[in-house]
């Protein structure tokens, strides 16, 4: 069983996942099945650093970080199975993304993984993210979590 149960607050995705500052883009996950979905928040704020060139003036969040939000709560909801703690997840491929609506400053990002096929090293997940009910990006998110951890650059060590 799982020691990682929703919700979970920024430390606990930072025990799961190797991203930081600047680039953990999961601020809180409310909800979590281990190996079956997730939802994650990521509050945008102004402050953010890509908001200095994308653009200025008119801030609007890049859909690659959309994208990798989601990848991220999808790493949550493979990652904290038991077969799985300590590893880490890369992307093998997306699928059929489609954006639907800017994301700005100031608009909570709620992502919703639900992962459709896990077995062995690599996964397939749905994805959509959403704002005030509104689709934002959605997509199928294709991982792969190596056997040889070293291919995953030594993020393991902590």
């Amino acid at each position: 069983m799982s020691e990682f149960t929703a919700p979970l607050e920024a430390s606990d995705i930072m025990r799961i996942l190797p991203h930081r500052y600047p680039f953990l883009l999961v601020d809180r996950v409310i909800e979590l099945e281990p190996g079956k979905r997730a939802v994650g928040i990521k509050n945008v704020t102004a402050n953010e650093p890509q908001f200095t060139g994308h653009f200025p003036g008119r801030p609007i969040m890049p859909g690659v970080l959309m994208v990798e939000a989601l990848a991220q709560t999808c790493g949550v909801a493979v990652l904290t199975l038991d077969e799985y703690q300590g590893k880490i997840g890369l992307f093998a491929g997306v699928d059929g993304v489609r954006f639907r609506r800017l994301v700005q400053p100031g608009d909570t990002l709620r992502m919703e993984v639900t992962v459709e096929k896990l077995r062995g090293m690599f996964g397939r997940a749905r994805a959509v993210a959403t704002v005030d009910g509104e689709v934002a990006v959605e997509g199928t998110l294709s991982i792969v979590i190596p056997r040889d951890q070293s291919l995953a650059g030594g993020l393991t060590d902590g």
